[in-house]
């Protein structure tokens, strides 16, 4: 039986091209006609799976998966100037401004595994950020290829996420309903406690999924009137949805 979206990051994702199965490395290109780039963005709300999907995609295409939330966390983590101004947003549940979340896009897209082509997952949030990639990327002498939005409902975010129980010591996540851990607060793996992160509280989703709809959701309509937007049903098994997802882009695969 496959596993429910939430635990998108725990499914083996199989596809049937050289990279995914294993033959070839990532960046190979093997077995995908690379006569073109494919340069993609995801969209969709926080808990959605877009980094699941985002992690797929990139390896059926061999292109590197560009996420905002990991630039984020390195400069955090590293304690740069970015990434300290970055964190005072990311605990409060707010977006970052477009300012360092763009400074920190452009640094990426410069990096050579980026030239033949990306993933977005997490950029553009707003249309001001998706007119700044389009820029950058006209600068580039390219543009985008598709946008895929994956949608699922509030309701069912809020549910997948707040259930989520974090290890202190190990950093495995469990699930108070999908994938409880056999001792109530303590994990199975290294029985160390186990907690509920700022961000997975239900009135700190809720939030998000109002920011969403404030500043993100308007991309649907922008990049629909450009007519490089597709939209898959985000909800169910991740293999499905990986399913979805791939039959959405087919027509990129050369």
């Amino acid at each position: 039986m496959g596993r429910p979206a939430w635990q998108a990051g725990r499914s083996r994702l199989v596809c049937s091209c050289l990279v995914c199965s294993g033959v070839a490395p990532p960046g190979s290109g093997a077995g995908i006609d690379r006569g073109a780039s494919v340069r993609l963005v995801l969209v969709g709300p926080p808990g959605a799976g877009k980094g699941t999907q985002a992690q797929f995609v990139a390896a059926h295409f061999a292109i590197p998966k560009i996420s905002t939330g990991d630039i984020f966390r390195t400069n955090v983590s590293q304690g740069t100037s970015l990434g300290l101004s970055a964190k005072r947003y990311m605990d409060a549940g707010d977006l970052v401004p477009d300012e360092i979340t763009v400074a920190m896009v452009r640094d990426r897209l410069a990096e050579p595994d980026a030239s033949d082509g990306f993933v977005f997952d997490g950029f553009p949030r707003n249309v001001r950020q998706a007119e700044i990639l389009d820029g950058i990327l006209a600068d580039l002498g390219t543009k985008l290829d598709l946008v895929l939005e994956l949608v699922a409902d509030d309701e069912e975010v809020i549910r997948r996420l707040s259930g989520r129980r974090t290890c202190r010591t190990c950093g495995h996540i469990w699930h108070s309903d999908f994938d409880p851990s056999s001792r109530e607060g303590f994990c199975d793996h290294c029985g160390g406690e186990l907690f509920q992160r700022d961000d997975d509280l239900p009135n700190t989703i809720r939030h998000r999924l109002d920011v969403y709809g404030e500043q993100t959701a308007p991309l649907v309509a922008f990049y629909a009137e450009r007519g490089i937007l597709v939209g898959i049903d985000a909800t169910g098994l991740v293999d499905d949805i990986t399913d979805r997802a791939i039959d959405a882009l087919r027509h990129l695969d050369g």
